[in-house]
């Protein structure tokens, strides 16, 4: 049994679904809204699957105009909304209340414009992060974010949770290659912020809604930066005897003033898993990192060798240079494999605390010695470049306490996370996972702001409830919403 609390479900809208959802009906085309119990269970919980809640209805629109038109409807009747990608969230981003109604961008699946002069791509936001680029294969570009779901996650998802991946410690996360949107806000006004320029003057709101977690407004179309497809790009895969000095090798390269594409990180429990679930022939030893580099073929050579003579000072156990596709791919394989290949050790909680990388050997020595005073195993793998870690948590969910403890390993994981000057999240959001740590990381007066912002594009509270600020300390502001 968890131990997150969520508020209790409003009577008055449970007692007024029925006449929610017939409106629902009536305003949009036939298809468009599901309320069936069968039908909705599909989205009654994201990835975080340990937290499940059916909501009143599923809205599925595929126009901006029909998002609008349901937001109108749901604000009229007081009705709380979650707005939901693939629900591929790992933090409970979107999982429902039972007074909600869920609108889904998941059928906003159109490539609207491609401008390679100007180097941007404009689509709906239900389309996959995979598509995007493989939209741009024959221009010879691609988009660079690539979260390890890219193959499901949309870039609704991306840009709500300003999400990352392995490439991103060249490139940037989604804030850095989001140009543009357009979304509807809580009463159903569209809104246009950014555009296909550099930069937009005045305030940064592009900047307010990447990684807003739907609680400002629902995003259902945007503008991406994409870059022209490196001439090519060589990943080396380098083991280690302990995990401290993967992380030291890390902290050297950055300290160095390399930057590769890539580096990832997978310790020894998760290359068993991945051996046996992918065959993928890494070494037997207590730690790999996966590091590319990109460019011509001197540049490539140049970093290479420079990478070899940090790791040979360290005294590896392996290193490996890919010489070509072939090798790169197997690879990159086993790290692609890793979250399926852990699911067949059994349930896990996948965290995402990001350190300083200078603090990566402490950091993972700590996560090592709370393993057995917790008596849960963990994995470690992640983008170890930006020191974003993934700490995954493995336990049996049918054992009676092993989720709360789970829960409370990983609590302790994300307060040390902060305590060595990193952070709760790094692309996987708050949600309800980490929102009771919020005031770990920031002060009441610091989400005093944060809130008041939400209150200006949401005075209702409608969106996204119970979402990222802890419940007691938002409570003044859904007390006064529910008021007015």
């Amino acid at each position: 049994m968890s131990t997150i609390a969520m508020p209790k479900p409003d009577a008055r809208i449970l007692a007024e679904a029925p006449q929610i959802i017939a409106a629902l009906r009536d305003a949009l085309p036939a298809g468009t809204v599901i309320s069936d119990p069968e039908e909705t269970r599909a989205y009654e919980c994201d990835a975080l699957t340990a937290y499940r809640c059916p909501p009143i209805a599923v809205v599925l629109p595929r126009t901006t105009e029909e998002v609008a038109t349901a937001m109108r409807i749901c604000q009229r009747f007081s009705v709380p909304v979650v707005p939901r990608g693939a629900g591929t969230s790992l933090a409970g981003g979107a999982l429902p209340t039972a007074d909600s109604v869920v609108i889904a961008t998941i059928r906003l699946r159109e490539i609207l414009e491609i401008d390679t002069t100007n180097r941007f791509i404009r689509v709906q936001t239900g389309v996959t992060n995979l598509s995007v680029s493989a939209e741009l294969e024959a221009e010879g570009f691609f988009y660079a974010p690539d979260p390890s779901s890219q193959l499901a996650c949309t870039i609704a998802g991306n840009i709500a949770m300003n999400s990352g991946g392995a490439h991103c410690l060249k490139y940037g996360v989604t804030t850095n290659n989001l140009m543009g949107v357009r979304c509807v806000l809580t009463d159903g006004e569209i809104v246009e912020v950014g555009g296909p320029f550099m930069d937009s003057g005045g305030l940064d709101i592009l900047g307010l809604l990447c990684g807003s977690e739907g609680q400002l407004a629902i995003v259902t179309e945007a503008t991406l930066r994409i870059v022209p497809k490196p001439e090519d790009a060589r990943p080396m895969l380098i083991g280690f005897d302990s995990a401290e000095t993967a992380g030291e090798c890390v902290a050297r390269i950055i300290r160095s003033g390399l930057i590769p594409v890539a580096i990832e990180y997978m310790d020894d429990v998760c290359l068993r898993a991945i051996e046996a679930f992918a065959k993928t022939d890494y070494p037997k030893c207590a730690a790999v990192l996966i590091v590319e580099v990109e460019g011509s073929q001197g540049e490539i050579a140049h970093q290479i060798e420079r990478i070899r003579e940090i790791a040979d000072e360290l005294s590896p156990v392996e290193f490996r240079s890919s010489r070509n596709k072939d090798e790169s791919l197997a690879i990159w394989k086993g790290r692609k494999s890793a979250f399926g290949a852990m699911g067949r050790l059994g349930d896990y909680l996948c965290l995402d605390g990001t350190v300083p990388v200078s603090k990566l050997p402490y950091t993972l020595k700590r996560i090592g010695e709370l393993s057995k005073h917790y008596g849960l195993e963990v994995a470690n793998v992640f983008h170890a470049g930006d020191g974003n870690m993934h700490p995954l948590i493995l336990f049996n969910a049918n054992a009676p306490g092993e989720l709360e403890r789970a829960e409370a390993y990983g609590a302790d994981i994300l307060r040390l996370c902060v305590d060595v000057g990193g952070c709760l999240t790094g692309e996987h959001g708050v949600g309800i996972e980490k929102r009771d740590l919020m005031s770990k990381q920031y002060s009441a007066e610091d989400m005093a702001i944060q809130m008041d912002i939400k209150d200006v594009f949401d005075p209702d509270w409608l969106l996204n409830p119970a979402k990222v600020f802890p419940l007691d300390v938002s409570q003044p502001y859904r007390d006064r919403a529910s008021r007015s």
